[in-house]
């Protein structure tokens, strides 16, 4: 009997196991090149190269614009978060979607904007900041809202039990906030700063654009230009080395503070607190992100839009084509890598499962530069007709945007119970048959949104495209850096424009639809 059972358990495995492998196979074994490759060079290359003063330059930078951008959230997601949940201000949901909006905008496209708003002949009457303070400022505005949500679902979760506890030992309302309260906020901002923080490490084309030299921008510049493709691997090797060390701290700092919390959670709402006169101030505070994240953006997007020339519309059909015959299929690509993960991860769970799904989230963490050149290294040697075909860049694609998948995927999954699989199976059904005739079509509105989500990962992307497009192959976001890096800020107005409103449309539509707020 348990050698019938272990049976029945190994022919419902395999069928998942399989392609579960060859996607963790997938993501880590072009990183795992990665450091093969930077190791190649001798041994007197090798101390030149660790040895570089550049090496120190770009540290110092990349860690003061990380720094730069957490101090900068933090200084708007957090009052905005309370703001949003704490008060008694009127439209509160509406301005938390209003306020969530600016992840629509990517980084380059925000980069885009600043340019071609400022300086000589700009929609505003300001110089042009370019450089740190300019990324910093980019980047801010639109990474924000990862800190702002993280934090606001922390706020609504809080228990008023505790601050109304130490509001009854004679502390003061501002005092009872950060003795009882802060402390269980801290959580949920490590986990933003994670996230933000990712974003940040990664970002190539705000810093690029805004010519603020980070890692990033310096492995562009190491491949694309120099052509010194070994210190291109040993600058992404830092550049992992850097994101693997800010997953550690966050797990580090993390975990104790996991342990030591005291709020149990209450299904009691704290009391709105009043804010009398201070209500317009509130208010003003909360238009702010909006008016410079969202509306300037949108209206320098349509004022510059109207100067293109219309017999240019031909290029943005042809650019928007190749971003959907790219994104498409790395969509339904990245789908069908997560179905398996999640099955195993759902229906047997265990360490081994757990693992794949970690590593299938690697390929997210790792900054898209990095993992771009991990791939141009690994098709080189083992699989050369590859290199620059669309099948690579939808390859890649979709391992890069496969965690985006998996959640909603898992998600859908723990809602399907599994005696209806074990009683197609009673019946005569294969594993795989039971699946596809039982579980997908109860799972296909998670998979419909993961799916959703790496379209528009896809569309957005573009290190990946850059450096794994064919020859000539122009997307949205390629257009809209190569146009803006000539200073063409009209001809690049209607792909920033396109690539902005189907990501705005996409973020409304799933915040509805999620009913977060």
């Amino acid at each position: 009997m348990t050698k019938a059972r272990s049976l029945h358990h190994l022919t419902g495995l395999l069928p998942f196991l399989v392609p579960a492998l060859l996607t963790g196979g997938g993501v880590a074994l072009p990183l795992l090149y990665l450091v093969l490759r930077a190791l190649e060079a001798d041994p007197e290359t090798l101390k030149e190269i660790l040895l570089r003063p550049k090496n120190l330059e770009l540290l110092g930078n990349t860690l003061a614009f990380l720094l730069g951008v957490l101090a900068l959230t933090t200084l708007l997601a957090l009052p905005l978060a309370f703001l949003t949940t704490r008060t008694d201000l009127r439209g509160k949901r509406f301005l938390a979607v209003l306020l969530t909006l600016p992840l629509a905008i990517p980084g380059y496209v925000g980069a885009y904007v600043l340019l071609a708003a400022t300086g000589p002949g700009g929609l505003l009457p300001l110089p042009r900041p370019e450089g740190y303070w300019g990324a910093l400022l980019v980047l801010s505005l639109i990474t924000y809202p990862y800190l702002f949500l993280s934090l606001r679902a922390a706020f609504l979760g809080l228990d008023p039990s505790l601050e109304e506890a130490a509001r009854t030992l004679g502390a003061g309302p501002w005092r009872a906030f950060f003795q009882a309260a802060f402390p269980q906020l801290l959580p949920a901002l490590l986990s933003g700063y994670l996230v933000v923080g990712l974003h940040v490490l990664g970002d190539f084309g705000t810093v690029s654009l805004l010519r603020y030299e980070t890692f990033s921008y310096a492995i562009y510049l190491q491949y694309n230009a120099a052509f010194d493709r070994v210190y291109a691997a040993w600058l992404a090797l830092f550049l992992l080395l850097f994101t693997g060390g800010l997953l550690l701290l966050e797990g580090l700092l993390l975990r104790p503070l996991s342990l030591a919390r005291t709020g149990k959670g209450s299904g009691r709402r704290a009391k709105p607190i009043r804010l009398g006169a201070w209500t317009p101030l509130a208010y003003l505070l909360l238009l702010v992100p909006i008016l410079l994240a969202l509306a300037l953006p949108f209206y320098a997007l349509f004022h510059l839009a109207s100067r293109f020339p219309r017999e240019s519309l031909s290029g943005l059909l042809e650019a928007l084509g190749h971003s959907a015959l790219a994104a498409v299929p790395a969509a339904f690509l990245a789908v069908g890598m997560a179905l398996p993960l999640a099955y195993l991860g759902v229906r047997y769970p265990s360490p081994a499962s757990r693992l794949l799904e970690r590593v299938a989230y690697l390929g997210y963490a790792v900054p898209p530069l990095a993992f771009a050149l991990a791939w141009i290294f690994l098709s080189l040697r083992t699989f050369p007709f590859l290199y620059g075909t669309l099948p690579l860049l939808v390859l890649v694609l979709a391992f890069h945007f496969l965690a985006e998948s998996l959640g909603p995927v898992r998600g859908a999954l723990y809602q399907v119970p599994k005696r209806l699989e074990e009683a197609a199976r009673t019946l005569g059904e294969t594993p795989t048959r039971a699946f596809f005739r039982i579980t997908f079509p109860l799972l296909w509105r998670g998979a419909a949104a993961g799916g959703a989500l790496a379209f528009i990962g896809a569309v957005k992307e573009l290190p990946l495209t850059l450096l794994l497009a064919p020859m000539g192959y122009a997307t949205l976001a390629t257009r809209v850096f190569g146009y803006t890096q000539e200073a063409m800020f009209a001809e690049a107005a209607p792909f920033a424009l396109l690539i902005a409103l189907l990501s705005a449309a996409f973020v409304g539509v799933l915040l509805w639809s999620e009913r977060r707020f």
